[in-house]
């Protein structure tokens, strides 16, 4: 089934780092996911730090974005109190900024599902109560 997505940083470091183990999984996802995937400049950050050691890979993820397979839909600044609103509710897991960018775009973006490979996002809520849809290897 082809679904719309929002890309968690893990993914991202899958497809684009073959020694990974859910790369196969990751590219099997990707090639039924809806164009473009979203995702926000934390999770940016968070991908090209993990892939320090593969230049190619940073690049490619920049051309991701380039040629509009990758689109970054979500703008910290204007989101700043949900995020600190879901950081002080999940202080126990902890939640990471990318994380709370991304139960934010789940809930501006609720058609669209959190293609991750973190179990965090089994807790984590949308609008406090609601599970979040996922696209994790957990399930299938």
């Amino acid at each position: 089934m082809i679904q719309w997505a929002i890309a968690d940083t893990g993914p991202l470091v899958a497809f684009l780092d073959r020694r990974e183990k859910h790369h196969a999984w990751v590219t099997s996802q990707i090639h039924v996911l809806k164009s473009p995937i979203l995702v926000c400049e934390p999770v940016l950050v968070e991908t090209l730090f993990r892939l320090v050691h593969l230049p190619a890979a940073q690049d490619m993820l920049l051309s991701m974005l380039e040629n509009g397979a990758l689109k970054i839909a979500f703008q910290v600044a204007d989101h700043v109190p949900q995020i600190r609103m879901l950081r002080k509710k999940y202080l126990d897991v902890p939640m990471s900024l990318a994380d709370a960018c991304l139960v934010r775009m789940s809930e501006l973006f609720n058609k669209h599902s959190i293609f991750t490979l973190d179990s965090d996002f089994t807790v984590y809520r949308r609008y406090g109560r609601e599970a979040l849809p996922l696209i994790h290897p957990e399930q299938g």
